[in-house]
Order: C-alpha cells, then sequence, then structure tokens
C-alpha cells in the first residue's frame, strides 16, 4: 500500500459519511501473505468471515422485500448472481481495492492485487470494518451503494456474474455443446497478459484479454453469451 494509491475507496466512504477506523481498514487490505512475511502479525481473513455474513443479510433482506412474490429457489438464484467471487472482485476493481491489499512478495511478483478471490476476499473484510467501525447502519449504506446497482444488472438481465456458468447454461437450454476455452499469454510473469477465446461446437467467439486466465475466461464467456442470445432472437422473430 503506497501514498500514491487511488483513493476511489476512501472518496466513497467520505461521500456516504462512514467514518472507517484506519486501523480496521488497514486489517482489511491485509493478506495473510503479508503477514506470515512480517512476524504474523493479523491478517484480514477474520474479517472475511464476518463481511461475508454481514453481506448476505444485507443483500438477501433487500431482495426479500424487492420481490415480495419471488420463491426462495429464485431469491436464492439472484443472491448468488452478484454475492459471489466475480461480482465482488468487480466491485474492488471498481473502487482501485488492489491498490491498497498489503501483499507478500510471492503474490506481489504474481499480480495478485488483481486476482480474482484476492480481491472479493478483500472486498468482504472490508465491509466487516465497516460494520466495526459504524454498525448496522452504515454497513447497510455501504452494501447497498455497491451491491443495489450489481442486483438491478443482474435480475434485469436474469444473467449471473459468474458468465461461464450462464453461457453453459444458455448452449444446454439450446442443444449446444459444452463450451471450451483456448488461451495464449504474453509478457513477464510480473505483469502477465492471457487471451481466452470461447469456443462452442464449430464456433469461435471474440477474444477477451485480462490479466488472469480466470478473468479471461469469463470475458470471453460473456462475449460468446451476447453473440448467441443476439442470434437466437434473431432466430425466434424469423
Amino acid at each position: 500500500m503506497t501514498s500514491a494509491a487511488p483513493s476511489r475507496v476512501l472518496e466513497t466512504f467520505s461521500e456516504l459519511g462512514i467514518d472507517l477506523d484506519p486501523q480496521l481498514f488497514r486489517l482489511a487490505m491485509t493478506h495473510r501473505s503479508w503477514a506470515y512475511e512480517n512476524g504474523g502479525t493479523p491478517h484480514n481473513e477474520r474479517l472475511e468471515f464476518l463481511g461475508d455474513a454481514v453481506l448476505g443479510i444485507v443483500v438477501t433482506e433487500h431482495l426479500y422485500r424487492l420481490y415480495p412474490d419471488d420463491a426462495e429457489g429464485v431469491l436464492a438464484k439472484k443472491r448468488s448472481a452478484v454475492v459471489n467471487t466475480y461480482a465482488l472482485a468487480d466491485v474492488a476493481r471498481s473502487m482501485g481495492l488492489g491498490a491498497h491489499l498489503l501483499l507478500g512478495k510471492g503474490e506481489s511478483s504474481t499480480g495478485g492485487g488483481d486476482k480474482d478471490s484476492i480481491l472479493a476476499d478483500a472486498t468482504e473484510a472490508l465491509i466487516a470494518a465497516v460494520f466495526l467501525s459504524g454498525g448496522r447502519d452504515a454497513a447497510d449504506s455501504f452494501v447497498h451503494h455497491i451491491m443495489d446497482p450489481l442486483v438491478a444488472k443482474a435480475t434485469a438481465t436474469g444473467v449471473t456474474m459468474d458468465w461461464k456458468t450462464a453461457l453453459q447454461e444458455l448452449c444446454a437450454a439450446h442443444g449446444l455443446p459444452v463450451p471450451r476455452y483456448s488461451h495464449t499469454s504474453t509478457g513477464p510473469d510480473h505483469d502477465k497478459r492471457f487471451e481466452a477465446v470461447a469456443i462452442v461446437g464449430d464456433s469461435n467467439f471474440p477474444a477477451s484479454v485480462a490479466r488472469s486466465k480466470k478473468m479471461a475466461e469469463q470475458g470471453a464467456a460473456e462475449q460468446a453469451h451476447a453473440a448467441l442470445t443476439a442470434a437466437f432472437a434473431v432466430t425466434e422473430t424469423v
């Protein structure tokens, strides 16, 4: 974590009127790899545990009130569309959270500040830090701020933020083969870029480039999902 790090996350708290405890913020940003390299100091996994629970109750209550006629299974599907690693990682990126992370040398050298799992865990830890700093009202305000747009998007499109799963379900529904992915990578180990292409049957879809193989596959799956959805829509109108 450096003084040059983006301040979007801190600006968010200022806009929401949340007084975040600086020590809790630092703890939320402390990955276990950094803690182990610095004498076994505390890291963010306990906060992550608490934040996961806070996130779950706030989003679940929001969906329960927003969709009073939905059955339990439908509500659960809508929740899983936004409370997942990919969605939380995107939230972290939108706030510039990766630049605030304290990572060990190994994680730093392999792009840990942009890994889905690390970013998602840090987001949950941050939610817990907000909860401990300002109570349930502050946590509600923060979670609604970062998650409500995702809920609106996911429920409007009916698509989970896990595009690989969404693409597989779309293919199954239309009797298409299970999607496959081809990969290439470029750049040095500390700044590698991955390119992925989704392949369904004999069809290749536009490539996606990202800083991790999983992220590239997610982007490729989203491209393929959009193309197939459009193609199916044209077919149905003919």
